[in-house]
Protein backbone atom coordinates (compact mmCIF):
# COMPACT_ATOMS: atom_id res chain seq x y z
CA UNK A 1 0.00 0.00 0.00
CA UNK A 2 1.57 3.33 -1.13
CA UNK A 3 2.23 5.88 2.26
CA UNK A 4 1.22 9.18 -0.33
CA UNK A 5 -0.84 11.12 1.93
CA UNK A 6 -2.93 13.93 -0.13
CA UNK A 7 -4.48 17.22 1.48
CA UNK A 8 -6.79 19.05 -0.35
CA UNK A 9 -6.73 22.65 0.76
CA UNK A 10 -9.03 25.78 0.53
CA UNK A 11 -7.03 28.35 -0.58
CA UNK A 12 -3.20 29.55 -0.57
CA UNK A 13 -2.89 30.33 3.32
CA UNK A 14 -3.40 26.87 4.03
CA UNK A 15 -1.16 25.32 1.19
CA UNK A 16 1.36 27.39 3.16
CA UNK A 17 0.46 25.60 6.95
CA UNK A 18 1.19 22.30 4.69
CA UNK A 19 4.39 23.42 3.25
CA UNK A 20 6.07 25.00 6.52
CA UNK A 21 4.29 23.17 9.14
CA UNK A 22 2.43 19.71 8.33
CA UNK A 23 4.48 18.50 5.44
CA UNK A 24 7.45 17.69 7.37
CA UNK A 25 5.63 16.67 10.59
CA UNK A 26 4.47 14.18 8.56
CA UNK A 27 7.45 13.51 6.44
CA UNK A 28 8.96 12.45 9.28
CA UNK A 29 6.32 10.07 10.50
CA UNK A 30 6.73 8.25 6.99
CA UNK A 31 4.33 10.06 4.76
CA UNK A 32 5.13 11.10 1.43
CA UNK A 33 3.29 14.13 1.40
CA UNK A 34 1.90 16.50 -1.59
CA UNK A 35 -0.98 19.09 -1.75
CA UNK A 36 -3.03 21.10 -3.89
CA UNK A 37 -5.87 23.62 -3.68
CA UNK A 38 -9.02 23.07 -4.39
CA UNK A 39 -10.41 24.18 -7.96
CA UNK A 40 -13.26 26.49 -7.99
CA UNK A 41 -13.21 28.00 -11.55
CA UNK A 42 -11.83 26.02 -14.70
CA UNK A 43 -9.35 28.41 -15.60
CA UNK A 44 -6.03 29.03 -15.01
CA UNK A 45 -7.10 31.36 -12.11
CA UNK A 46 -8.95 28.31 -10.42
CA UNK A 47 -7.78 29.26 -7.06
CA UNK A 48 -8.83 32.17 -6.71
CA UNK A 49 -12.69 31.67 -7.30
CA UNK A 50 -13.97 30.75 -3.53
CA UNK A 51 -15.61 27.53 -2.22
CA UNK A 52 -19.60 28.77 -2.69
CA UNK A 53 -20.74 24.75 -3.24
CA UNK A 54 -19.99 21.07 -2.39
CA UNK A 55 -20.20 19.99 -5.73
CA UNK A 56 -16.61 22.14 -6.17
CA UNK A 57 -15.14 19.99 -3.56
CA UNK A 58 -16.43 16.93 -4.19
CA UNK A 59 -15.34 16.98 -7.92
CA UNK A 60 -11.64 17.26 -6.38
CA UNK A 61 -11.94 15.12 -3.90
CA UNK A 62 -13.36 11.99 -6.23
CA UNK A 63 -10.84 12.99 -8.96
CA UNK A 64 -8.18 12.88 -6.38
CA UNK A 65 -9.10 9.27 -4.94
CA UNK A 66 -9.11 8.09 -8.46
CA UNK A 67 -5.48 7.42 -7.90
CA UNK A 68 -4.50 4.26 -6.87
CA UNK A 69 -1.21 5.39 -5.43
CA UNK A 70 -2.80 7.15 -2.99
CA UNK A 71 -3.47 5.93 0.79
CA UNK A 72 -4.76 8.35 2.45
CA UNK A 73 -6.98 11.87 1.26
CA UNK A 74 -7.48 14.76 3.71
CA UNK A 75 -8.52 17.92 4.14
CA UNK A 76 -8.14 21.63 5.18
CA UNK A 77 -11.23 23.84 5.17
CA UNK A 78 -12.64 26.26 7.42
CA UNK A 79 -16.15 25.04 9.43
CA UNK A 80 -16.59 28.58 8.86
CA UNK A 81 -18.45 29.32 5.31
CA UNK A 82 -18.54 26.14 4.71
CA UNK A 83 -20.71 25.36 1.91
CA UNK A 84 -24.62 24.68 2.95
CA UNK A 85 -25.03 22.36 0.62
CA UNK A 86 -22.36 19.65 1.57
CA UNK A 87 -23.76 16.74 3.56
CA UNK A 88 -24.40 17.26 7.04
CA UNK A 89 -24.33 20.84 6.89
CA UNK A 90 -28.59 21.27 7.06
CA UNK A 91 -29.01 19.07 10.01
CA UNK A 92 -26.31 19.89 11.97
CA UNK A 93 -27.18 19.02 15.96
CA UNK A 94 -27.45 21.45 18.55
CA UNK A 95 -24.72 21.47 21.12
CA UNK A 96 -21.15 22.13 21.21
CA UNK A 97 -19.07 23.18 18.21
CA UNK A 98 -16.88 20.36 18.31
CA UNK A 99 -20.23 18.18 18.22
CA UNK A 100 -21.42 20.14 15.58
CA UNK A 101 -18.12 19.78 13.06
CA UNK A 102 -17.70 15.98 13.94
CA UNK A 103 -21.15 15.64 12.87
CA UNK A 104 -20.11 17.37 9.28
CA UNK A 105 -17.11 15.49 9.58
CA UNK A 106 -19.17 11.86 9.60
CA UNK A 107 -21.32 12.84 7.17
CA UNK A 108 -18.65 13.70 4.39
CA UNK A 109 -17.02 10.32 5.28
CA UNK A 110 -21.01 8.90 4.03
CA UNK A 111 -21.16 10.93 1.32
CA UNK A 112 -17.65 9.94 -0.30
CA UNK A 113 -18.05 6.53 0.58
CA UNK A 114 -14.47 5.61 0.38
CA UNK A 115 -11.92 4.51 3.29
CA UNK A 116 -9.43 6.31 2.58
CA UNK A 117 -11.12 9.47 2.89
CA UNK A 118 -10.56 11.71 6.17
CA UNK A 119 -12.01 14.85 6.09
CA UNK A 120 -10.66 17.83 8.43
CA UNK A 121 -12.62 20.99 8.97
CA UNK A 122 -10.72 23.72 10.84
CA UNK A 123 -12.66 24.68 13.69
CA UNK A 124 -13.42 27.67 13.20
CA UNK A 125 -11.28 28.70 10.45
CA UNK A 126 -7.32 28.75 9.98
CA UNK A 127 -6.45 32.41 11.79
CA UNK A 128 -7.85 29.89 14.75
CA UNK A 129 -4.21 28.71 14.70
CA UNK A 130 -3.13 32.36 14.30
CA UNK A 131 -4.87 33.25 17.93
CA UNK A 132 -3.03 29.91 19.01
CA UNK A 133 -0.12 31.75 17.52
CA UNK A 134 -0.47 34.95 19.04
CA UNK A 135 2.62 35.39 21.34
CA UNK A 136 4.85 34.35 17.95
CA UNK A 137 2.92 36.39 16.16
CA UNK A 138 3.05 39.35 18.18
CA UNK A 139 6.94 38.77 18.03
CA UNK A 140 6.92 38.41 14.05
CA UNK A 141 5.21 42.20 13.98
CA UNK A 142 6.80 43.61 17.08
CA UNK A 143 3.66 44.61 18.74
CA UNK A 144 4.02 42.82 22.42
CA UNK A 145 0.72 44.13 23.33
CA UNK A 146 -1.11 42.18 20.77
CA UNK A 147 -0.36 38.81 22.27
CA UNK A 148 -2.29 39.96 25.13
CA UNK A 149 -5.23 40.88 23.13
CA UNK A 150 -5.24 37.89 21.27
CA UNK A 151 -5.05 35.80 24.82
CA UNK A 152 -7.77 37.55 26.04
CA UNK A 153 -10.32 36.54 22.99
CA UNK A 154 -9.35 33.30 23.91
CA UNK A 155 -10.02 32.96 27.53
CA UNK A 156 -13.43 34.80 26.48
CA UNK A 157 -14.28 32.10 24.14
CA UNK A 158 -12.91 29.57 26.27
CA UNK A 159 -10.08 28.00 23.61
CA UNK A 160 -8.65 28.76 20.44
CA UNK A 161 -10.90 26.67 18.32
CA UNK A 162 -14.23 28.43 19.77
CA UNK A 163 -14.15 32.07 18.65
CA UNK A 164 -16.64 31.94 16.77
CA UNK A 165 -18.39 32.17 12.97
CA UNK A 166 -20.29 35.33 13.33
CA UNK A 167 -19.40 37.12 9.97
CA UNK A 168 -18.24 40.30 12.44
CA UNK A 169 -16.24 38.37 14.74
CA UNK A 170 -14.48 35.33 13.06
CA UNK A 171 -10.80 34.98 14.08
CA UNK A 172 -10.12 36.40 10.41
CA UNK A 173 -11.93 39.40 10.99
CA UNK A 174 -10.39 39.56 14.72
CA UNK A 175 -7.15 39.83 13.10
CA UNK A 176 -7.48 42.11 10.23
CA UNK A 177 -8.95 44.70 13.21
CA UNK A 178 -6.33 43.90 15.31
CA UNK A 179 -3.30 44.49 13.03
CA UNK A 180 -2.76 46.98 10.52
CA UNK A 181 -2.07 45.66 7.05
CA UNK A 182 -2.22 41.94 8.36
CA UNK A 183 -0.97 39.53 4.97
CA UNK A 184 -2.75 36.26 6.40
CA UNK A 185 -0.73 33.92 3.53
CA UNK A 186 2.67 35.26 4.71
CA UNK A 187 1.79 36.51 8.75
CA UNK A 188 -0.51 33.71 9.74
CA UNK A 189 1.61 30.15 8.61
CA UNK A 190 5.03 31.84 10.05
CA UNK A 191 3.09 32.24 13.35
CA UNK A 192 2.21 28.87 13.14
CA UNK A 193 5.63 27.03 11.65
CA UNK A 194 6.54 29.36 14.74
CA UNK A 195 4.50 28.05 17.44
CA UNK A 196 5.18 24.08 16.09
CA UNK A 197 2.97 21.23 16.38
CA UNK A 198 2.64 20.44 19.80
CA UNK A 199 2.14 23.94 20.77
CA UNK A 200 -0.58 24.09 18.38
CA UNK A 201 -2.05 20.39 19.67
CA UNK A 202 -1.96 21.24 23.02
CA UNK A 203 -4.57 24.59 22.05
CA UNK A 204 -6.82 23.28 19.44
CA UNK A 205 -8.17 19.59 20.15
CA UNK A 206 -10.41 19.36 17.02
CA UNK A 207 -6.79 19.43 14.87
CA UNK A 208 -4.86 17.46 18.06
CA UNK A 209 -7.36 14.81 17.03
CA UNK A 210 -7.60 14.77 13.45
CA UNK A 211 -3.85 14.76 13.54
CA UNK A 212 -3.22 11.60 16.15
CA UNK A 213 -5.50 9.96 13.61
CA UNK A 214 -3.23 10.83 10.60
CA UNK A 215 0.21 9.21 12.87
CA UNK A 216 -1.88 6.16 13.54
CA UNK A 217 -2.63 5.75 10.05
CA UNK A 218 0.85 6.64 9.41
Amino acid sequence: MPDRLHLLVEGQTEEEVVRLVLSPYLAARGWIVTSSIVRTKQSADARRGGVTSWAKIERDIRMLLGSTKLRVLTTLFDYYGFPADAPGMADRPTGSAADRVRHVERALVAAVGDHRFLPHLILHETETWVFAAGTELAELRWTPELADGLKHDIAAAGGAELINDSPDTAPSKRLIAYCDGYAKVVEGPLAIEDLGIEGLKRQCPHFAGWLTRLEALG
